[in-house]
């Protein structure tokens, strides 16, 4: 049997596995439930499932392909990842537990959910659906594309990139539409499994194999690719020491309001489990560092690479010097890495356009179980369809959507006046923090597509953040109140530990 023939019957075993562990996490309550049980797992996830389902979002394809890609073409810049992410799970330790209780509160299963009850306009939850899913959509493309070059280099060129993409796609669609937030946390299990082997094998291997340890590779690195070591990494960077700042900090608010991020949030069992998850996390990012080290190594095997190529370094020293069922199972882990947040993120657009927008159809609106149950099978149209145009962009235009994740993280951050300083702070109106949205999108649009990003050295989504943040207030102190006579616990999110503001549950309405 060829090198192609061994690795691509691994891989095709093990997205059978993968199938039959969604089927597997539903079978009972799960598989008949409405809305609330297929986007957040019936709110009764634990602490253990809370984690790995997190940390696979944040360890998606990206983490096999482009941090090697970025360590191979710049070095240090991609440290911000790690940064980041460990300071979002700090934020996170404070903010989970209070998105979780308003939204266990409320019956509510998505960030436009909190935003249409705290602004009580159910057309606003259903703009920001859409507007996140411009969002969202090309990084569904992305791990559409990832997933289709980890397949069609571990089959060594017997599957090519047109039915890669197609294979991802069709796996990750049955898969979510099936199993829901629930199946992705069992399949994280598996993943995670797969991806701790294989990344502290290749930690090993590869500096053994390549050099003569990590002495060697370590003293090369520092004589003959120093300006790695340092920001703003090589070749010229933009990403100097004002970017990787202002890139950790903004990247920190954002992740904890992501939709991906909050779908992990609203899935806990208890906010004690948010705040163990946010402890826990952490440790997760030191194998961030695997493939980071060795997108370096790949600079001294397989020189050379340009554009898109850098992001192969990883799995070129993979394929030319592993046996090809070795391959076969590196594979799997990266593939799953790319299944997973590619399943979360099609499941919060499908929950999103189904309890923000289709609820705005009368017959569909409600809390009972034949709304609710409504509501999910419009949900998973709405999975098919966007897993369905991201990857005809992906074949069709994919410069389009790769032009547009450049704004995804830093689009999505001009939701935070919004959504967090609106749950904190009853006084904000909602013509101010509308106000504050439309420009802030703009401005972040204008810049990323002028090619002003980073803008003096910074990240123009901070840019775009802090005026976003000073129209919000200008605007609010220039109007007048809205007038919103619902009491602080019907508008405000606190931390379940200390209990509502002043001490008083359900505390009466307050001018804020």
């Amino acid at each position: 049997m060829s090198d192609g023939a061994v690795a691509s019957t691994l891989f095709g075993a093990f997205m059978v596995v993968t199938l039959a562990l969604g089927l597997l996490a539903v079978r009972g309550k799960g598989k008949g439930g409405g809305l609330a049980e297929w986007s957040v797992g019936g709110r009764s996830l634990g602490a253990v499932f809370i984690w790995v389902l997190m940390a696979g979002e944040g360890y998606t394809s990206f983490s096999y392909l482009g941090a090697a890609g970025w360590g191979y073409n710049f070095g240090a810049p991609v440290l911000y990842v790690v940064a980041y992410m460990s300071c979002g799970y700090a934020v996170g330790y404070v903010v989970g537990p209070m998105l979780w209780a308003y939204a266990r509160r409320h019956g509510l299963v998505s960030i436009t959910d909190m935003i249409a009850h705290r602004y009580r306009r159910p057309w606003l939850g259903a703009a920001v659906a859409v507007l996140v899913t411009v969002f969202l959509l090309p990084y569904i493309q992305l791990q559409i594309t990832g997933m289709g070059v980890v397949v069609s280099t571990i089959s060594y060129g017997a599957i090519s990139l047109n039915w890669a993409y197609f294979i991802g796609f069709a796996v990750t669609t049955v898969f979510v539409v099936v199993s829901g937030l629930r199946g992705s946390a069992w399949v994280s299990v598996l993943k995670d499994l797969l991806v701790i082997v294989t990344l502290a094998f290749l930690a090993v291997y590869v500096p053994l194999h390549y050099f003569d340890g990590y002495g060697d590779f370590l003293g090369r690195l520092v004589d003959e690719k120093s300006a790695w070591l340092t920001l703003p990494g090589s070749g010229g960077s933009p990403y100097g020491e004002g970017w990787f700042a202002t890139t950790t900090f903004l990247n920190a608010l954002t992740v904890v309001i992501f939709p991906t991020t909050v779908a992990g949030y609203l899935g806990a069992r208890s906010a004690d489990g948010l705040r163990r998850n946010a402890m826990w996390l952490p440790a997760y990012n030191v194998l961030l560092f695997v493939p980071m080290l060795l997108g370096m190594a790949a600079l001294f095997v397989v020189p050379g690479l340009t554009g898109a190529e850098s992001n192969l370094a990883l799995l070129k020293l993979v394929v030319d010097s592993l046996p090809a069922w070795a391959v076969g199972i590196i594979g799997v882990a990266a593939a799953l890495s790319s299944i997973v947040p590619m399943a979360v993120f099609m499941l919060v657009i499908g929950t999103m356009w189904g309890s923000s927008v289709m609820s705005l159809v009368p017959r569909w609106r409600g809390a009972s179980s034949a709304a609710s149950r409504a509501q999910k099978a419009g949900s998973q149209v709405v999975v098919v369809v966007a897993g369905s145009v991201a990857l005809v962009l992906t074949y069709a235009a994919p410069n389009t959507l790769v032009r547009l994740s450049l704004i995804s993280y830093e689009g999505m951050a001009q939701l935070v006046p919004m959504l967090l300083v609106g749950l904190l702070w009853r006084r904000l109106s909602f013509v101010g923090a509308l106000s504050g949205l439309v420009v802030g999108v703009g401005v972040v649009c204008g810049l990323v597509f002028s090619g002003r990003d980073p803008v003096f050295g910074v990240n123009a989504g901070i840019v775009a953040l802090a005026v976003n943040l000073a129209v919000t207030l200008v605007v609010t102190y220039l109007c007048a109140a809205d007038r919103d006579e619902r009491a602080d616990g019907d508008v405000l999110a606190w931390d379940p530990v200390e209990g509502a503001p002043g001490g008083r549950a359900g505390a009466g309405a307050s001018a804020g």
